[in-house]
């Protein structure tokens, strides 16, 4: 998978350099290019936002910016081109599988605040929102968003990881325990000691339903 970021602010990106995702890069399991906007800005000062027409606070990114860096990285649109934005649809574990089976992705990083209707009308496929709240940028929202499905590429993660993780079938993911037996006076529950696997996952199975029962009711309507 190729994934192309658009942003102001291309240093932010560094910590996909690190861990899972650095070293599935670093094997060529996955492509992720940083481009900074301001370098396709027309204006000799490396201006890419102006004042909104109407009024209004902040200032907005400007569309000649955004237009020509996406026709010049996806000239013939073989991505799915996309923008990180608190208007789009919510980002769930369903879609991120969906995006997974992309080749190509092109994510938009807004800033201030926003981007001028017309770069979204002319080069973006559509709009995405990581949750009901606003950030400072779209940075972070594409972090999150190439973290999450960068997960779902072949050789990245371990396909028994990928089945038995929260969402995967609408549980939160029941509690894990490592070394040492007993910690500060807490133990290991016995039961997964018993060598016994099925109930060891009857248990699991259980823990989840009652954590997700309590922290999120809404995924067992579902």
């Amino acid at each position: 998978m190729k994934i192309d970021i658009l942003t102001l602010f291309p240093e932010m990106f560094t910590p996909l350099k690190t861990s899972i995702i650095g070293r599935a890069v670093d094997s060529g399991k996955l492509e992720i290019n940083v481009h900074d906007i301001r370098e396709y800005t027309l204006d000799k000062h490396r201006k890419c936002d102006d004042t909104p027409f109407g009024g209004g606070a902040g200032m907005v990114m400007m569309a000649q910016p955004i237009v020509d860096a996406v026709l010049k990285i996806d000239p013939n649109h073989l991505a799915k081109r996309i923008y990180m934005s608190p208007k789009g649809k919510t980002l769930t574990q369903q879609l991120v599988t969906n995006y997974a089976k992309e080749e190509r992705i092109l994510l938009l990083c807004g800033h201030y605040e926003g981007v001028d209707q017309r770069a979204i009308d002319l080069v973006i496929d559509e709009e995405l929102s990581i949750g009901d709240y606003v950030l400072t940028g779209g940075e972070i929202p594409a972090m999150v968003f190439t973290d999450a499905v960068s997960r779902y590429v072949s050789g990245v993660i371990s396909s028994q990881s990928l089945e038995q993780e929260s969402f995967s079938t609408n549980l939160l993911e029941y509690p894990q325990y490592t070394k040492p037996r007993e910690f500060m006076g807490l133990k290991v529950p016995e039961v997964l000691f018993s060598g016994n696997h099925k109930e060891i996952e009857k248990w699991r199975k259980e823990q989840a339903e009652e954590i997700t029962a309590k922290n999120r009711p809404d995924l067992l309507n579902k």
